[in-house]
């Protein structure tokens, strides 16, 4: 089974400055994530876009879907900022039934070290694998679906809207 991953960005993908103290992107880590964690899964990665997802525009949630109607694979992993990530389930939900598709994210960036990315992409990879077609967000070891979920600031982390 081959998955696709769709990299757009977000804090998993940030930079950090030194000089200046901003963030920014360069280039996606994903690939050495996988590396790290061993990964032997076949794993298709394409970058769509690099950048915070406050700053995802509809055309760009219109390309992220229009990617996933259209790569062969029927199993597939968005990275994604965390600020904006159910808006942009809930355009993949609207568009995409015969696809289960994860979007994952990192409320800390991976190269600070103590990032939680490498664990959400994991468990990411995982879900994927197992659920059936539908639209999922899998951030803090658990799988939401896409309009049951909400990301707490005041908490750092993402919870349920209601107890299923």
């Amino acid at each position: 089974m081959q998955i696709r991953l769709f990299i757009t960005g977000g804090t998993f993908d940030k930079e950090y400055n030194e000089l200046d103290g901003t963030l920014f992107f360069e280039d996606t880590h994903v690939p050495e994530m996988l590396e790290l964690g061993r990964c032997k899964l076949d794993v298709n990665i394409r970058t769509l876009m690099m950048i915070d997802s406050l700053q995802m525009s509809d055309d760009d949630r219109v390309i992220i879907a229009h990617n996933c109607l259209q790569c062969d694979e029927e199993k597939i992993v968005i990275t994604h900022g965390t600020d904006t990530m159910v808006e942009t389930a809930k355009v993949l939900a609207e568009k995409i039934n015969n696809k289960t598709i994860v979007l994952t994210g990192a409320m800390i960036p991976y190269k600070f070290g103590s990032s939680d990315g490498l664990f959400n992409l994991g468990a990411a990879l995982a879900y994927v694998q197992t659920l059936p077609n539908g639209i999922y967000i899998a951030m803090n070891g658990q799988i939401f679906n896409w309009n049951n979920v909400r990301k707490n600031k005041a908490l750092g982390l993402f919870e349920p809207l209601q107890e299923s």
